[in-house]
């Protein structure tokens, strides 16, 4: 039988502050990255919904924060086999700025099992998720710009 085939676009964040990266960990209903892996904040954006507004919903929903400002710097694809399905998910990836406020997850249920903020200094590439990876590699490479 062959895998099912479905396409996603998403929005994440690269929010920094004071050194660190915000990032949430996978929880089981992840349906693309593996489970138990630190990722961006962020997520699928809904049908005839603005990439912008589908950021600020994911903050919001994954770590109880609210979106000032975000500036688009980075596009990638990413072809991921998971239960059965082949996922084509390109990924957007902006700089944010965001209210100050402790994190916590709000949606209870979904693809976030925790959040919080790591040194960028400390982060090891194999906790991480391959868009949390790219995300980490742009901020080395100084992304402020679209690319």
């Amino acid at each position: 039988m062959e895998p099912r085939k479905e396409t996603r676009v998403s929005a994440y964040a690269l929010a920094v502050n004071d050194g660190q990266l915000l990032l949430t960990r996978l929880s089981d209903a992840s349906p693309i990255f593996t489970p138990g892996l630190w990722h961006l904040p962020g997520g699928g954006i809904d049908p005839g919904e603005q990439p912008e507004a589908a950021l600020a919903r994911e903050l919001q929903e994954e770590a109880g924060l609210e979106l000032v400002d975000a500036r688009l710097v980075a596009a990638h694809a990413y072809a991921v086999r998971r239960n059965g399905v082949d996922w084509h998910l390109v990924a957007l990836f902006y700089t944010v700025d965001l209210k100050s406020d402790a994190p916590t997850v709000v949606e209870v249920g979904g693809s976030t099992a925790d959040v919080d903020w790591f040194p960028l200094a400390a982060l090891q590439e194999s906790a991480l998720s391959p868009a949390a990876i790219d995300g980490l590699r742009l901020l080395r490479a100084g992304a402020t710009s679209p690319q």
